[in-house]
């Protein structure tokens, strides 16, 4: 009894599916060929993807060859024109170029921008560099080394937050000793001296292993504290000084 039961279920759910398929086989079909519309249109677009990616990939190889061959000769003023055409050929490549082929043109750009001493054009290049590959591991050096030439600039604020977005990175920096170090050295400059003093000492924790930079951080403290207690030294003698001097001209009358 409970079979034929089952049976007569089994019968009802598969009439209300045929009924519902019957009823919306206009929006069921389209609801396919919408899916497998967009598989296809995904293959075809990782496929041009990856061609793209190869040709700019060919590209910048072929660029890479030309930078190695001039970047050593950029204090020879006869190569001078060979140099500006090769910037003009690396920086329209790169301006239509993404991710990592796109990044290191741009790399490669404000490498010769920052040899030639070119700070306004080495920064842009570099923060270019970062934007275009900040997916890629090249978003780290390239924000350190638009850091560097924006402190050139003397744009120091500019510099601390470029170093903190290179030390905030997903990708790892192997030169993140020096960028948390240079964010403590920027921070003095700008006489923050309690978030230097917390720049140093992170670096001492996170770098333990590290005694150059450990050492450094350490000298920085003690002198940012030894120059602290200098100014701190100096007002009470100033104190001391207006004290007596009031004491010895005021206009206060004096009883005998």
């Amino acid at each position: 009894m409970q079979t034929k039961k089952h049976g007569q279920e089994q019968e009802n759910i598969g009439d209300g599916v045929n009924e519902f398929i019957q009823r919306n086989r206009k929006g069921i079909f389209a609801l396919l060929a919408i899916i497998v519309l967009s598989l296809i249109g995904a293959v075809v677009f990782l496929s041009i993807k990856d061609n793209l990616d190869k040709k700019a990939a060919a590209e910048l190889e072929d660029i890479a060859k030309k930078y190695d061959e001039l970047i050593v000769l950029i204090d020879d003023d006869e190569m001078e024109e060979d140099i500006d055409a090769l910037v003009l050929e690396i920086e329209t490549f790169a301006g239509k170029t993404r991710g990592f082929s796109g990044s290191k043109a741009w790399e490669m750009a404000g490498q010769i921008h920052s040899k030639r001493k070119d700070w306004e054009n080495a920064y842009t290049a570099f923060l270019n560099a970062s934007k275009t590959g900040k997916r890629t591991s090249l978003g780290p050096i390239t924000l350190f080394n638009a850091a560097v030439a924006a402190e050139e600039l003397g744009n120091y604020e500019i510099a601390l937050d470029l170093l903190q977005q290179c030390l905030a990175h997903k990708f790892e920096f192997p030169s993140a000793p020096r960028a948390q170090f240079a964010v403590g050295r920027l921070n003095e400059q700008l006489g923050n001296t309690s978030e230097a003093t917390e720049a140093y000492r992170t670096l001492m924790i996170k770098w333990p292993e590290l005694p150059m930079w450990s050492q450094l951080a350490r000298n920085r403290i003690v002198a940012i504290d030894i120059a602290a207690m200098s100014i701190a030294a100096m007002s009470i003698a100033t104190i001391d000084t207006d004290a007596i001097e009031s004491s010895e001209t005021g206009t206060e009358t004096i009883e005998e």
